[in-house]
């Protein structure tokens, strides 16, 4: 289901009352951009420790923003089924009175999800706001100054046209009169009508504003008396903590899923947690141990469904697969999770229907409830391994959530900045296949190409630099350490390409929040 500006204020309560019931939460999002290419050696390394990756991703996190984030709220009905509701929420900075924000576009995100069908005018045109803590406080600040300021060029101009049309009416109306200011279209979402109202009042010290309907303000010729009677009401629109709720938009519905403290799923997650923190509680602070905090603060269970897939690859025929939609294939695949009665039961409810009948990779709902299904069929796969028929049989989410006991809170952590790592066999060397007693060597650094660690000792790292000579030009290699009864390395080419099919792609690692 889509939601945006014009919806989200009425969906907000029967959001409030599914998150309440809900058994876990899947999320997903889709950004403006990925990784900034700025300032340089920005890009992820295989030499990353988790302080400097989350350095790298808060750098990207504060240029780009979230074009849509995808929630899927799973409720178990009994102990087998459960009901899905999917929700895009596309979203956009706040730009009310002087509030604005500066975000990135990367060229080949923006490509990406074009392809992929994404509505950038939905985007653009129905966003909805959002606003952290820190933005908050400004902002409240300014209403209890009463210095209300535009800064939105096309609300700047809605609102020069309402002065105009107001002050030409009062100078000839008599107390009690009123005049409707209409065509306030033209703005982008409905608690913009404050901007208008909030400039009046402020410039006019003997009027009174009141919103009729979506695009009408009523503008009536008061006392100073009366008009300090009337913002004493209770149904005054411009209260001040009725203008908050407003510029929070999403935001509201974050502080309700901080609140309810469900186990939140995602895929490959943390750029999707260093958004939510960013965007919807406070900038991301420098230090990364102060960002765990903050985060096991907000969501005390997390679950990252690629370090849940990354471990079962070992215990089933599970083939390698590259992304979300390909790793829910294969878990609904007759061959890995035969038609048992003790499986779960996924059903979409009717508002989200469509995600069964075509898929959708790449929009935000449909990968939040991949992200969902991925984690309860991968929990039944454990719970079938080492529990008996019976227990199978009543299977609740609280089981599989101790079957899930050893990956709660693990993020997984990509940890190359290229596409593939090749498979090779480690006692190939310098082009000559070595005698398998013969000690392998400590491999050193001689150069790194694309921005990669220059300078550091090898052995203070986790992976090590090599060059490997086999017939080839001088190349960049990446080896993992060593053990001698190992008989593979992982190896990185950046200088040139094989064609081979049958090589594996990256390893990764995990952050513990």
């Amino acid at each position: 289901m889509d939601v945006g500006a014009a919806e989200f204020a009425r969906c907000l309560p029967s959001l409030r009352d599914r998150v309440g019931r809900a058994a876990f939460l899947g999320l997903d999002m889709e950004f403006t951009g990925l990784h900034s290419v700025f300032p340089q050696n920005n890009q992820p390394s295989l030499f990353d420790s988790p302080a400097e990756r989350y350095q790298k991703v808060r750098q990207s996190v504060q240029r780009f923003t979230i074009t849509q984030l995808g929630l899927a709220i799973f409720s178990e009905e009994n102990s087998n089924k459960y009901v899905v509701h999917s929700y895009n929420f596309f979203l956009f900075p706040s730009t009310l009175g002087v509030m604005d924000a500066e975000f990135t576009l990367s060229a080949s995100s923006i490509q990406f999800l074009s392809h992929y069908g994404f509505d950038y005018n939905k985007f653009l045109k129905d966003g909805i706001p959002y606003m952290n803590e820190l933005q908050e406080k400004i902002l409240s600040q300014r209403l209890l100054q009463g210095s209300w300021e535009v800064c939105s060029a096309l609300n700047m101009n809605v609102v020069k046209k309402a002065i105009d049309e107001v002050t030409c009416w009062i100078a000839a109306a008599k107390e009690g009169d009123s005049i409707i200011l209409q065509d306030l279209s033209g703005m982008k979402q409905d608690s913009q009508m404050l901007d208008v109202q909030l400039v009046l009042r402020q410039a006019l010290p003997n009027v009174w504003t009141e919103p009729l309907g979506a695009d009408e303000v009523m503008v009536k010729k008061v006392s100073p008396q009366h008009r300090r009677l009337l913002e004493s009401s209770s149904h005054d629109s411009c209260q001040k903590e009725l203008i908050l709720t407003s510029a929070r938009g999403f935001t509201n519905l974050f502080q309700i899923i901080v609140k309810a403290k469900k186990p939140l799923v995602g895929h490959n997650m943390l750029m999707d947690l260093c958004h939510l923190h960013d965007k919807f509680y406070n900038p991301l602070p420098e230090s990364y141990e102060e960002f765990k905090k903050n985060i096991h603060h907000l969501f005390p269970v997390l679950i990252d469904t690629k370090t849940v897939t990354k471990s079962i690859w070992k215990n089933y025929q599970f083939p390698r697969v590259s992304n979300l939609l390909e790793v829910y294939e294969v878990l609904c695949s007759s061959d890995l999770n035969p038609m048992d009665p003790s499986c779960p039961v996924i059903a979409l409810a009717s508002d989200s229907v469509r995600y069964a009948e075509k898929a959708a990779p790449h929009e935000a709902a449909y990968d939040a409830f991949l992200c969902g299904s991925v984690l309860l069929k991968s929990a039944h796969l454990l719970l079938c391994s080492l529990t008996d028929d019976a227990a199978k049989a009543n299977s609740s989410f609280s089981q599989y959530l101790t079957m899930l006991a050893e990956y709660l809170n693990k993020v997984n952590v990509i940890r190359g900045g290229v596409s593939s790592i090749v498979r090779m066999n480690c006692r190939t060397f310098l082009g000559k296949m070595l005698p398998a007693n013969t000690p392998l060597p400590w491999l050193s650094v001689f150069e790194v190409g694309h921005g990669w660690m220059k300078g550091r000792s090898t052995r203070s790292c986790s992976l090590f630099v090599a060059l490997i000579l086999d017939g080839f030009q001088r190349i960049n290699s990446f080896c993992s350490p060593i053990d001698l009864s190992m008989s593979f390395v992982f190896c990185v080419t950046t200088k040139i390409t094989l064609s081979c099919r049958s090589l594996s792609i990256a390893t990764g690692g995990t952050l513990l929040m």
